[in-house]
This record gives structure tokens, sequence and C-alpha cells, in this order.
């Protein structure tokens, strides 16, 4: 209920309404609604131009998401260094490792291949830093990649490695006689006279001239597959199969350390010298077959003399003289 104005009117000495005019009325409501309008826009401007008010748990969301892009960061400069430490092992991988074991070097575009079809990262899209998480996820995945490759590589390899060292341990690779044991070295690998018809023949081993009872060593690790007379002119005799194509063949001997079918190790005792068989003297024949074929076994005592003494037995197998079987 609006209020009653009332003046007071000095020529009739009495108090009189105060009457309103329409046009006047209208007026101050067209002023009232222009002023509000008018402290409405300058509040809008002032709210616009001022620090955000924000509430507690926008401030709590806000120092979140800031710390999300930081250990985001973070999380980028550790797979930095990663990816270096990785590059580094795969090029140790392909140069080194690989190529002793004469495997072929893994290709880079299938050790850094990404990941083609569908679109894995379609979940992350979307949100506010959704590059950032993109970029970091397909990081991870692809360095992830990178190490399944890089695991079984060296998976690959240790097998090789393996494969590789029983090889070296299988190959023929010491004198079966002892240097100070040995007498003489009677005859090399070649042509040489026969004890025997006097004619000259081809002598496909060695032969160690030693004491009757002189230990006689494996030359390599293996399986005895003869140790028996039955042979022909090498009396009792001793044959070794080695793997890979590597036969060792012992002959003339005193008697026998091992049986058919024992496994031995390079450097154990198998026999003793002697001089049955075929034989002129106490000595031992050796003899190598690879794939069935007798080689020269001077190229294969680097395991057990130095460079002076291999030269010193090269001279002497080189001499052409009477052979002792």
């Amino acid at each position: 209920m609006s209020k009653v104005k009332y003046y007071y009117d000095s020529e009739t000495l009495s108090y009189k309404k105060i009457e309103q005019k329409k046009g006047r009325r209208l007026g101050i409501a067209l002023l009232s609604v222009t002023g509000s309008f008018l402290a409405g826009f300058i509040l809008l401007i002032i709210y616009l131009n001022i620090p955000q008010i924000e509430t507690p748990k926008e401030k709590a969301l806000k120092r979140e998401l800031q710390n999300m892009k930081l250990q985001y960061g973070l999380l980028n400069k550790k797979m930095d260094q990663i990816q270096d430490v990785m590059a580094n092992i795969e090029d140790r991988d392909n140069n080194i490792y690989r190529l002793y074991f004469e495997a072929n070097p893994i290709p880079e575009e299938q050790r850094r291949a990404g990941f083609g079809g569908i679109n894995r990262y379609k979940d992350l899209e979307g949100f506010d830093n959704s590059k950032l998480i993109k970029e970091t996820t397909k990081r991870i995945d692809v360095l992830t990649k990178r190490l399944v490759v890089q695991s079984k590589s060296l998976d690959e390899i240790a097998g090789l490695a393996k494969e590789k060292g029983e090889l070296l341990e299988a190959i023929p690779a010491i004198q079966p006689v002892n240097n100070e044991d040995l007498s003489r070295i009677a005859s090399g690998y070649g042509w040489r006279t026969d004890p025997f018809t006097k004619v000259r023949k081809f002598h496909y081993g060695m032969d160690f001239t030693a004491p009757r009872g002189t230990p006689v060593y494996a030359t390599g690790d293996g399986r005895v597959v003869r140790a028996d007379s039955r042979s022909t002119g090498y009396g009792n005799h001793i044959r070794i199969d080695h793997g890979y194509g590597y036969t060792s063949l012992y002959g003339h001997l005193y008697k026998y350390n091992v049986r058919r079918g024992q496994r031995v190790k390079r450097g154990d005792v198998i026999g003793f010298v002697g001089s049955t068989g075929r034989s002129e003297a106490p000595h031992l024949h050796y003899e190598i077959f690879k794939d069935d074929d007798r080689i020269n076994p001077i190229n294969f005592y680097y395991g057990n003399l130095s460079p002076e003494e291999f030269g010193e037995v090269l001279e002497k197998a080189q001499r052409e003289n009477q052979s002792l079987d």
C-alpha cells in the first residue's frame, strides 16, 4: 500500500493531498529500470575484470590438474632417458651381439613400429589435456613394444650363446699329450715315409712320441663312440664324437680309461700311450675328422699352447720324415 503524501497550503491554512501525475509516475518507473540496468552492467564489467572467485572444491581440482601436468612432464623426461638407454642397447644388440653370433640385425622399422588400424586412444579424446595424455600414452606403448622386441632378441642371443659355448667346448682344441711328456713329434700331417714299406704315403694325422703309459687327454667335450681294436692299423684306439661334425681319433693305445658311450670333457684322461696295432714304437697317432673328412690337427692346438710353443710344434710337424705307423 503506497503512502499518501500531503502538503500545507498557506492560503487556505490547511493540508492538501498531493496528487501524482501519470506521466511523472511513468518517468520515475523508466528511470528506475534504466538505473537498474546500468547498475547490473557496471557490476558485470567489474565481475569480468576481477579474479574469479573459486570454491574450495574448484581450488582443489585446479591444484590436482596442475600436479597432473607436472607429473606428465616428469614422466616424459624419464621416457627421454629410457629411450636413450634403449637406443644404446639396440645399437649394441645389432652391431655387437647379433653380429658376433651371426644373427641378422633387427630392422629399425621393426623396433620402432607404431600401432596402426583402429584408434587406440579414442577414449582419451575430448579433454582439455587430451593431446598431452595421448602423446604420452603413445610413447609408452611404442617403448613397451621396443622392450618386447629387445627381450625376444636377447632370448635368441642367449640361445645362440649357449650353442656357441657348447661348440667352443666341443671343438678339439688342445694337444692330446702334454708337451712335458713328449719325447718328440715324430710325424705331422702330410706326405711321409711309411716305416714298414719305406714308400711315401699320405699321413692323415700326427704322431706324438712318448713313453708307454703316458696319459692321453680328450681334446674336446664329446661322447666316446669307439674304444676297441677292430680298426685295421690303429690297434687299441678311441674315437670321440664331439658333435657339430667333429670326431677325434686316438690310436696305438696301451690301454683305455673310458668305455663306449661315456661322456667326456676336454682334458679328461681317456687312455695311455702304447704301441699296439701297426706301430713301430710307443707313440700316439692322433686324427681329427670334420664331416667325415680328415683334416690337419695342427690347426686345433690353440687351447693349451702359447704362440711360441705352437710355432715350435708347427715347425716340427712340417718336417718330412718317417712316420711311426
